[in-house]
């Protein structure tokens, strides 16, 4: 039996650059490098995972 293929994450929004990212939440370096590489660069994905935590945009 073969396991099932996953399919690659569907990017939803522009993409934020890292530093970009980092300023719109006003995040450490680390803090953000970290959620960017496991949430991938999409606004989208961001923006929803920093509304989840309770973290309103500073811009």
């Amino acid at each position: 039996m073969t396991e099932p293929r996953l399919k690659p994450r569907q990017k939803r929004g522009e993409p934020y650059s890292l530093e970009e990212f980092r300023r719109k939440y006003d995040l450490s370096e680390e803090e953000a490098r970290t959620l960017h590489e496991r949430f991938g660069p999409s606004s989208i994905e961001l923006d929803l995972l920093m509304l989840a935590k309770g973290k309103p945009p500073v811009q």
